[in-house]
């Protein structure tokens, strides 16, 4: 049975469970633009991560130093101003979905958009990742 962590809700100031994929996801979004080491550590060495359409970004990254590679493109692009809030994370044994905000400056283009990402989890690493902008200013910040 996976381990649950616990997390307070400030609404009802009650405890529950939260799926330890779920809880891996919140790690990586805290350490995201911070901490590469806990990034890379929550990724398998065979990691794949999609992104979708014709931009400097889209593509299928595939392996751990692609992937991080890849993650630390984002600041250099952005000139260190892309970063992610995370809003809502739900998960289960395999599967983890994370809906945030991503924001940055590039080019003179401003980016504040909702995205997602769906997250296939395994033996508790991210196994495979696939971007999914909500909001069409996702291709236009990146082309």
């Amino acid at each position: 049975m996976p381990r649950q962590s616990s997390r307070r809700s400030v609404a009802s100031d009650a405890v529950t469970e939260e799926h330890p994929n779920a809880a891996l996801t919140r790690r990586v979004f805290e350490a995201f633009g911070r901490d590469a080491k806990v990034i890379a550590a929550a990724l398998d060495r065979d990691v794949v991560w999609r992104v979708p359409g014709n931009t400097v970004m889209s593509g299928e990254y595939r392996g751990l130093r692609a992937v991080v590679g890849f993650l630390q493109r984002t600041g250099l692009e952005t000139d260190g101003t892309y970063g992610s809030a995370l809003q809502s994370v739900v998960a289960n044994d395999e599967w983890a979905l994370a809906i945030y905000r991503a924001y940055g400056s590039r080019n003179g283009i401003e980016l504040d958009i909702d995205q997602a990402l769906v997250i296939r989890c395994e033996n508790g690493r991210w196994k495979e990742v696939t971007a999914v902008p909500l909001d069409s200013a996702f291709d236009a910040f990146w082309a």
